[in-house]
């Protein structure tokens, strides 16, 4: 039987490097939704070397590190991230990430931990 609703009952939540997260409908290959809540920042820098993260800011403001650039991002803008991109931000936003095919942690490597003292004044 083919699962067309998601609720936040069925999803997981949990905490990880700064942020807390929503995983919502982890059976289907061709994406996964998170809803993703971030105070201060994503404390690690990561990449993922086969999905696509696409983040839409619903709330909040902040600043998105890709491979080293800085991107200042608000709420209604969409950020695309393409596979083997480092990435990690800091601000505090509601946002939406749909990662496309869908998560498989064996793609994702860990580049390095962030230090709060890295956070822009």
């Amino acid at each position: 039987m083919t699962t067309y609703r998601h609720t936040v009952e069925d999803a997981d939540v949990f905490g990880k490097h700064g942020i807390e997260l929503t995983v919502y409908g982890q059976r289907d290959p061709s994406a996964t939704v998170v809803r993703v809540q971030v105070e201060r920042g994503h404390f690690q820098e990561f990449s993922n070397s086969r999905s696509s993260y696409i983040y839409y800011i619903v709330s909040g403001r902040g600043v998105f590190h890709l491979n080293d650039e800085a991107i200042p991002v608000g709420a209604t803008d969409l950020v695309t991230v393409p596979p083997n991109t480092r990435i990690h931000y800091f601000g505090t936003m509601e946002m939406v990430l749909t990662v496309a095919p869908a998560f498989d942690e064996r793609d994702e490597r860990h580049i390095r931990f962030i230090s709060e003292s890295e956070i822009p004044d």
